[in-house]
């Protein structure tokens, strides 16, 4: 008989296609493979028990960064003598569902040592194979051929074409196979002179590294500047070139070794650090870098080597560590071009080295920390995107603007959500543009025609605003999605939860349905709907978004609405006037909204322990008081639980313990825990009240590893399930995940 059997997942620009020949010729089954938009069909001429097997040894056996949704067999037909053989056949395009593209992979193994042994790509920067090498950020169109991509420029030599053809090569059909004679290269110029010759540019930038200067290097998915993490110098310049005070920067190490000797590393962090998405992981420092890589902080952001050029420099360098940060100015996106590179950093950098294979799709490196053991996506970008996820809800037609911070959009097509690369902050034109270039890349890539408009209730949101013209001129429905709603939908989307939950729902700002700002909130929700059970007592916000910056503003006004005196060290600090400008803003009501943040919250709360009071980055008030408390302390601070949540108690006990001088790691530790147990204590509460078993956890507060890991284990002691978002970001980076599902559940289909 002849069956059809179509399958769903990470399954192109893998190696699946040979993979699946070579099985089906060693198990003698005859028929064709070919990739369509939404997969990999396959039409095999087999018995039943053959089918069987070959679908076991399919799972079973298939290419280690390929991943396998579904196994659809369709129409069986009793005929044989069909085929004569079995065959790869060209790939069909002209269907408008979807597939998934494979995201930009690590180098592999296999490739390193063909750099050494292979004599057309001895040293050759730009080798890959079916197993690893460019994807996501090559690709122009579906089907995934080379022809779709931006390599399609580079005529194949004849040894490649010959490796490109043979079945039995790791580099059949890998799109983008090149070597040195007919690939693409590594450029710059040199004393006014144009050069491509690789062992000059390494030399040259090595050198240059060595000098402590920096570098302006393009990568896969953009540029990165690079300099020694060693040197004081180097980093101070590095910091003057991007604009950037104090926010950290990613290191990379050589190795494993390397790593290990500057920060601690669990196994499941190894597990992620050296998996072929080479993400950015969080890790506890164990030894100082250059004091200037991340100030007051005790983590450090590793990364492994993932590209030709980052083993082939750590082979020359004196230096372990690398600091290896996105290539752009702050606030703008990542640069991919010579053009752009040289608008940025021309004349701020020791050099610009450029290669010619054209990024199409714009992409930073993925950021993970672990989490009780399991990772969690703080940014989902380069080696996870555009990587679905497969729902339980049908999707097809809508589009989600997310809201304006860390912003990734999404889209839905059938069963399947789609999230974008990280895009940033839209602030500025810059990001603006790439907000719309990638949204309207990502419709063609995917063959999407929107039906549905979805963003966040906020009107002075640019995401909201593109979302209402897109609406006007389009004539499209759009939907508007609260805030916090859509935290809770995205945490809900990965884990299948189709029921109602107890949601708690921290981070920085939201606008809420009574108009002002939330972010410390409890629900009662599921898809469509939702009930705000309680939430911290509104205080006001002095200054509007100057409060998130100089968090010193929401400590004075916590302690002036609960009518307490603040610590002689923090008026001493401050000032007696700036305090004074603060409370006559607040009596007068200029420009100071009501807010029940939870963000704002640990703003203030680091503030009034003096470890920040004017923040230069985001939550960076918030991760300083994460880590500036000790890990032995048990105790709590008093709290009422009433609704709203009155947190006077709180911060009368933290100014008695200031005033007997108590130790600041202490006052951090008992915050924490203080948090934790209220959590638990409301949990607990609304189950009980509601007869709802499960509690969602999801914001940019709980990101807070301290926090979130003491959250799990009062969970599992009470035997209470909880849920947080690990392959969805729990900060803004999830919203459009949650505004799709939302949209989703409530259109009648």
């Amino acid at each position: 008989m002849v069956v059809k059997i179509l399958i769903q997942g990470l399954v192109q620009g893998v190696g699946f296609r040979p993979f699946v020949y070579l099985l089906a010729k060693a198990m003698g089954v005859k028929g064709e493979v070919s990739n369509c938009v939404n997969g990999v069909i396959i039409q095999a001429e087999l018995t039943e028990q053959q089918l069987g097997l070959f679908i076991h040894r399919i799972k079973k056996e298939c290419p280690p960064v390929a991943t396998i949704h579904r196994i659809d067999i369709g129409e069986k037909a009793d005929r044989s003598g069909c085929f004569t053989d079995f065959k790869i056949v060209k790939s069909q395009s002209g269907e408008a569902r979807i597939t998934q593209v494979a995201p930009d992979i690590a180098i592999c193994e296999g490739c390193l040592q063909d750099r050494k042994t292979q004599l057309h790509r001895i040293n050759y920067p730009f080798i890959n194979c079916t197993h690893c090498g460019p994807r996501f950020s090559i690709v122009k169109n579906l089907p995934y051929d080379r022809d779709n991509t931006t390599v399609s420029v580079f005529e194949m030599c004849e040894t490649c074409k010959e490796e490109y053809k043979n079945i039995t090569d790791r580099r059949f059909h890998a799109q983008p196979v090149a070597c040195n004679h007919c690939g693409p290269v590594y450029y710059a110029i040199l004393n006014g002179e144009y050069s491509d010759n690789y062992e000059e540019l390494l030399n040259k930038t090595v050198n240059l590294i060595h000098a402590g200067e920096v570098i302006a290097v393009k990568g896969v998915g953009g540029y990165h500047l690079v300099c020694d993490a060693l040197n004081d110098k180097a980093v101070q310049k590095l910091r003057a070139i991007k604009y950037r005070d104090s926010k950290p920067f990613a290191v990379m190490f050589g190795d494993l070794a390397a790593l290990e000797e500057y920060a601690y590393c669990h196994e499941k962090e190894e597990e992620v650090l050296t998996s072929y998405r080479r993400p950015i992981i969080m890790l506890k420092q164990r030894k100082t870098l250059s004091h200037g890589i991340n100030p007051g902080m005790n983590t450090v952001g590793a990364i492994l080597p993932y590209m030709a050029i980052h083993y082939d420099w750590f082979e020359r360098v004196a230096t372990p560590a690398l600091v290896m940060t996105s290539g752009n100015l702050s606030e703008c996106p990542i640069a991919i071009t010579p053009e752009e590179a040289e608008l940025q950093f021309g004349g701020k950098v020791a050099l610009l080295l450029h290669h010619n294979r054209a990024i199409y799709n714009r992409v930073d490196d993925s950021i993970e920390q672990l989490i009780g053991l399991e990772s969690c996506i703080i940014r989902r970008s380069r080696g996870y995107v555009p990587e679905p996820f497969f729902t339980d809800e049908d999707m097809e037609g809508i589009l989600a603007f997310r809201a304006e911070k860390t912003n990734v959009f999404a889209l839905g097509k059938d069963n399947i959500c789609v999230l974008s690369q990280y895009i940033g902050d839209l602030k500025n034109w810059e990001t603006f543009s790439f907000y719309k270039e990638s949204m309207s890349r990502f419709q063609s890539l995917f063959r999407f025609k929107p039906k549905l408009l979805v963003c966040d209730m906020h009107p002075d949101y640019l995401s909201s605003q593109h979302a209402g013209t897109i609406s006007r001129e389009n004539e499209i429905p759009l939907v508007q999605v609260q805030h916090h709603h859509a935290h809770a939908a995205a945490c809900m989307l990965e884990y299948n939860l189709n029921e109602k939950v107890i949601a708690i729902v921290w981070d920085g700002v939201g606008l809420g349905d009574d108009g002002n700002v939330w972010g410390g909130e409890f629900f009662l929700c599921d898809r469509k709907t939702y009930i705000r059970l309680s939430h911290f007592e509104y205080v006001p916000m002095p200054g509007g978004d100057m409060a998130s910056k100089e968090p010193w503003r929401m400590a004075v006004s916590y302690y002036l609405y609960y009518g307490l005196t603040l610590p002689d060290s923090f008026v001493k600090r401050i000032g007696e006037e700036k305090i004074k400008q603060i409370r006559s803003v607040i009596d007068k009501n200029l420009n100071c909204p009501l807010t029940s943040s939870a963000g704002r919250l640990f703003d203030g709360l680091a503030s009034l322990l003096g470890l920040c009071d004017v923040a230069t980055h985001q939550a960076q008030a918030a991760v300083l008081l994460e880590q500036s408390a000790s890990e032995e302390i048990t105790e709590i601070y008093p709290v009422d639980c009433s609704s709203p949540i009155c947190l006077r108690e709180m911060f009368a006990h933290i100014l008695t313990d200031m005033e007997k001088n108590a130790s600041i790691h202490n006052i951090a530790a008992k915050i924490h825990n203080t948090f934790a147990d209220l959590i638990l204590r409301m949990a607990k509460k609304y189950c009980k009240e509601t007869g709802v078993n499960k509690v969602i956890l999801s914001g940019g507060c709980f990101q807070n590893k301290r926090l979130t890991e003491l959250l799990l284990k009062l969970f599992s002691k009470e035997g209470i399930s909880l849920y947080i978002p690990r392959r969805i970001p729990c900060n803004d980076g999830g919203i459009a995940a949650g505004q799709l599902t939302i949209a989703a559940a409530k259109i009648e289909r």
